[in-house]
C-alpha cells in the first residue's frame, strides 16, 4: 500500500483524529496505557495501540475481523493500522510517552514490502511530528514467511531509532530463538503464561529467574494482562520494568482523555506531567489477602 493509497483509506475529523475505512468496516485506534514501576509509584511510560474495526456502527471483535484478512490484504490493513495509530498518537496522546505498534512478521515476504514499510514509517511519522525514538515496533507472535528479509527490516527499524519488542513470550523454544536472533529491547510476556506461573511459589522463580536474566541483557519487560491487584504485587516483586492490563487501565478510544489528565496535572502542579498521568502511590495488599478464585491470564477482549 503505497503513501498516497493509505492516506485514501482515512477520514480526518476537526479535532485532529482519524478513523480508518476499509470495504464494510470502520476503524478506530484504542490505545491502552502500558505503566511502569518507579519509586513505589506506578507512573504511564508508554500506550499500545488497538485496533477497533465497526461495521454497521457495531463493534467486532479484533480477532475475527483479522481472521478474515489474507495474502495482500492483510499486509495492507497492517499498513493502514499502523498509520491510523501514530497518527492519532500524534494527535491525542501525551508528547513523553512510547507508543506500542504491532508488526505481523507473516507479511515480510521479501526485502521490497520491508523496504516499503519503512519508507511508509517513516512518512508517517514526519507527518504525525512524532519522533521515531518513541516507536516501539510490536512483533507478534506470527511466523515470517522470510526470516533474512525479517532480520534486515528490524535492522534497519533499529538504525533510524526504533525500538523493537517481542510480544506474547512464553519461553518455549520458538520463543527463545526470537530473542536470540532478534535482540529486542522490550520482551513482553504472554498473560496465561504468567497467569500459570503465578499459581506456585516453583513458577514465581522460575518467572523471577527469566525477567532478572533478561534484565542483565539490558531487555525491558512487560507483564501483559494483569486484571487483579495481587498479580500487579507479583509482577512487582517479580522485578518487571512494566504492567498493562485492566487492572490498571483499559483502552480508550481515540480521542482519549490522556492528553487532558497531562495538561491538569501540569496545571494542578505547575510542571511537566509524565507521560499523560501518573498514579498514587502503589501500596501492595498483604500477600494472599482478599484473593479471589484463580482465574490467571484472562485477558479480556483487548
Amino acid at each position: 500500500m503505497s503513501r498516497s493509497v493509505a492516506l485514501s483509506h482515512l477520514i480526518r475529523h476537526d479535532d485532529g483524529t482519524s478513523t480508518g475505512v476499509w470495504g464494510l468496516y470502520t476503524f478506530k485506534s484504542a490505545f491502552q496505557p502500558i505503566f511502569a514501576f518507579r519509586e513505589g509509584k506506578l507512573a504511564v511510560t508508554a500506550f499500545e495501540g488497538l485496533l477497533r474495526p465497526f461495521r454497521d456502527g457495531k463493534a467486532e471483535p479484533p480477532a475475527a475481523f483479522f481472521g478474515t484478512c489474507q495474502g495482500l490484504d492483510r499486509l495492507h490493513v497492517e499498513t493502514l493500522t499502523r498509520t491510523l495509530h501514530l497518527l492519532n498518537a500524534g494527535a491525542c496522546l501525551p508528547l513523553e510517552a512510547s507508543i506500542f505498534v504491532n508488526f505481523d512478521p507473516s507479511v515480510f515476504v521479501d526485502q521490497a514490502i520491508c523496504d516499503n514499510a519503512l519508507r511508509e514509517m517513516r512518512l508517517v511519522l514526519h507527518e504525525a511530528g512524532i519522533d521515531a525514538g518513541r516507536v516501539v515496533c510490536e512483533l507478534t507472535e506470527q511466523p515470517s514467511a522470510s526470516q533474512e528479509a525479517l532480520h534486515t527490516f528490524v535492522a534497519a527499524l533499529r538504525a533510524h531509532g526504533l525500538g523493537i519488542a517481542v510480544d506474547d513470550y512464553g519461553a518455549d523454544d520458538s520463543d527463545i530463538n526470537r530473542i536470540k536472533e532478534l535482540r529486542p529491547d522490550i520482551v513482553k510476556f504472554d498473560a496465561h503464561w504468567i497467569g500459570h506461573l503465578m499459581e506456585s511459589g516453583t513458577g514465581f522463580v522460575l518467572l523471577t529467574t527469566m525477567v532478572e536474566s533478561f534484565e542483565r541483557q539490558g531487555i525491558r519487560t512487560v507483564f501483559e494482562g494483569i486484571e487483579e491487584n495481587w498479580q500487579l504485587e507479583l509482577a512487582e516483586k517479580s522485578g518487571a520494568s512494566m504492567v498493562q492490563g485492566f487492572a490498571l487501565a483499559r483502552p480508550e478510544l481515540a480521542p482519549t482523555s490522556y492528553a487532558r489528565s497531562r495538561a491538569e496535572a501540569e496545571a494542578t502542579s505547575g510542571a511537566p506531567g509524565e507521560a499523560g498521568m501518573q498514579l498514587a502511590p502503589h501500596q501492595p495488599s498483604p500477600r494472599g489477602a482478599g484473593r479471589p478464585v484463580r482465574t490467571f491470564g484472562r485477558r479480556g477482549a483487548q
